[in-house]
């Protein structure tokens, strides 16, 4: 997911916003909506004074449907603020007196049904992913495997969904347990390794990286399944399971080719590249290969 992807507008204002990958929830920065709705020069100090006044009129404490995540701030840094997906938005919008309130729900209604279009029709949002995928440049190789790669994801999550896990850092956790058992990494490391920051990880990973990712989350589910596992531990459990077969897989596989499926290969514009393109893992070379040319 590029960084122009994360950003929306509403009267041709930006917001910015973040796709959790977990629980593929958008998540929206409160500051700008504030910005928007109120005129106020300052949004950050309105927001603080908003969250006063609620808690002491309603008794409601606004942070508690706020998570901090990490967005683009206008002097080009990485900052801190506060978000909030739609559910919560809609909230925080009843406490803005603003003639604007009501065009921006209308808005926000349009964004969540063209969500809902998607959900009942599910082609739409894929050929719109495929012809995104085609303007930045992937092969129809690599699209055919993220797609099917994303169908392995759903099946999983939805297995999930249906024995007891329910919050999204549950989903963020299982995740990330099936990813470092693969791996070898964090999802985070990961994203450090190929230079990104808001974007999708997913969007950036190698033809390999994506099939042993689906290989992972499909054998996941496959053993849940087996044992109808349930709840956190024993989802977690057959995470580390799922994972710990890919993984088995991939090392077969660097042994045989001398080189490393995780990488810090992305898809970034070359201006905006933390790392050149090497495809042999963060410090650029196996270390199989290193250990044949001792």
């Amino acid at each position: 997911m590029t960084e122009e992807q994360t950003l929306i507008a509403f009267e041709n204002r930006p917001i910015r916003r973040y796709f959790d990958e977990a629980t593929e929830t958008w998540y929206f920065s409160i500051v700008d909506v504030i910005a928007i709705l109120s005129e106020s020069v300052n949004p950050r100090d309105y927001w603080f004074r908003m969250k006063v006044r609620v808690k002491s009129d309603d008794g409601l404490q606004l942070s508690t449907v706020c998570r901090q995540l990490k967005m683009k701030a206008p002097d080009g840094k990485m900052r801190a603020t506060d978000c909030v997906n739609v559910e919560g938005l809609l909230r925080i919008i009843q406490s803005i007196p603003s003639p604007k309130a009501e065009p921006f729900k209308q808005w926000l209604a349009k964004v969540g049904y063209e969500r809902i279009q998607d959900m009942a029709d599910p082609a739409r949002s894929l050929d719109r992913a495929r012809e995104y995928w085609q303007q930045h440049g992937r092969s129809e190789k690599w699209i055919q495997q993220r797609m099917m790669g994303q169908e392995t994801r759903n099946k999983l999550t939805d297995y999930w969904k249906e024995h007891e896990i329910s919050k999204e850092d549950e989903y963020a956790i299982l995740t990330n347990i099936i990813h470092q058992e693969w791996t070898g990494v964090s999802i985070k490391k990961h994203k450090d390794m190929k230079g990104l920051k808001t974007q999708n990880l997913r969007d950036h990973t190698s033809e390999a990286e994506l099939i042993f990712t689906a290989l992972a989350e499909l054998s996941t589910r496959q053993i849940a399944e087996s044992v109808d596992a349930t709840g956190m531990a024993e989802n977690a459990d057959a995470g580390k399971k799922g994972g710990k077969i890919a993984k088995g897989a991939r090392l077969e596989l660097e042994q045989k080719t001398g080189k490393s499926v995780v990488s810090g290969e992305n898809f970034l514009a070359p201006s905006k590249q933390a790392r050149k393109i090497t495809g042999k893992g963060e410090r650029g070379e196996s270390a199989l290969v290193k250990k044949k040319r001792i």
